[in-house]
């Protein structure tokens, strides 16, 4: 599936709930159903995203041509928002996620109904991810 297609999902499953209460849940839920789980040797100080209010850990190789990516929050709300980016920017390519338009974090209303610290979070792993792609697409 393409990046659009799998945003296009998720902005689906949140217009079926109307209140925010049942969006956390949801979010929630994404974070407990993580398929790649990371492990703790990775959550390093070298791989923690700086000005995220809570720790939160990226890291990503290449395999195939795609890149592979994984993450994880000591929060379960941020490890959620993890979970959602993961879900919409694992296995494809740099090329692919550095010309990608995010456009469900604020479709799904992500950014107006998070603090402000937690919003410049999202801005900061969606800032690493595209440095990972800069630099595969440059080797």
């Amino acid at each position: 599936m393409t990046i659009n297609e799998l945003q296009d999902e998720i902005i689906e499953e949140f217009e079926l709930l109307d209140e925010w209460t049942d969006r956390y849940e949801l979010i929630i839920e994404a974070a407990k159903a993580l398929k790649k789980k990371m492990p703790e040797s990775d959550k390093t100080d070298q791989n923690l995203i700086d000005g995220c209010q809570s720790k939160v850990w990226f890291t990503a190789h290449m395999e195939d041509g795609k890149m592979q990516l994984n993450g994880d929050s000591d929060a379960l709300l941020v490890k959620g928002i993890v979970a959602l980016l993961l879900y919409v920017l694992d296995d494809h390519t740099p090329e692919e996620i550095i010309n990608a338009d995010l456009y469900f974090i604020d479709r799904i209303g992500l950014r107006e109904h998070l603090s402000p610290t937690r919003s410049n979070g999202i801005t900061a792993m969606l800032k690493q991810i595209r440095l990972f792609a800069l630099a595969y697409q440059a080797k």
